[in-house]
């Protein structure tokens, strides 16, 4: 795919969606790091529905300490993997009081230091809480990047450092969100729906024929 194919399809996927921002509810980059935590192999419904009892009674690494383990669990038991998380949050809360004051550090070397936290979290984190240029690649952003044509890798990390690379500087900050909502939306795994793709011309996707409506 050519650079200009690929600024006339971020250019479109801007014009549908100006300001696009994760659909993880949080007013705080700690809220945030919490919810992305939870969000592995969770769906962002299920997460807000859980941080919405869970941040009105702790919003803070002191208090969700506070809650200590079993409490917490008691707001996120209906995740996914709850139990793992519960523990990787308490000790992502005390490593921020204890390392950093209790702020979310704005680094990926620290904040990969954190319990829970990978590379994936981080980006996330950096990009949504510090306006950082950054690519958490998800299964929907992979599936979306070769299929499309728009950067093609054989694992997340070559398709994290392609997308860094080849993505116009204009789109970089925002090229995360909008290849997360396209692949959730639009190019879903099972069925894309290609007949109603903003970017269907432009995709280099070879069976779309047989997604056209």
């Amino acid at each position: 795919m050519n650079k200009q194919k690929r600024i006339e399809i971020f250019t479109r996927l801007r014009d549908a969606n100006p300001n696009p921002t994760t659909e993880l509810n949080y007013s705080s980059p700690f809220e945030l790091l919490i919810a992305v935590i939870l969000s592995a192999q969770a769906t962002d419904v299920g997460v807000n529905k859980a941080t919405a009892k869970l941040y009105p009674v702790a919003n803070t690494p002191e208090k969700i300490l506070a809650l200590g383990v079993d409490g917490l669990k008691d707001y996120i038991k209906t995740i996914g993997l709850f139990n793992s998380k519960a523990e990787n949050v308490i000790k992502t809360c005390r490593a921020l009081i204890e390392k950093h004051r209790g702020e979310v550090p704005d680094n990926r070397e620290d904040l990969e230091a954190l319990p829970g936290v990978g590379r994936k979290t981080a980006n996330v984190v950096l990009n949504t809480a510090f306006g950082q240029p950054a690519m958490a690649v998800d299964t929907h952003i992979f599936r979306v990047s070769n299929r499309t044509g728009i950067a093609p890798g054989k694992n997340v990390l070559d398709v994290e450092k392609r997308l860094m690379r080849v993505v116009p500087k204009e789109f970089l900050l925002d090229a995360h969100h909008w290849l997360i909502l396209h692949g959730r939306y639009t190019c879903t795994a099972r069925k894309p729906k290609c007949g109603a793709c903003v970017i269907e011309d432009l995709c280099e996707f070879k069976q779309k024929r047989d997604y056209m409506e």
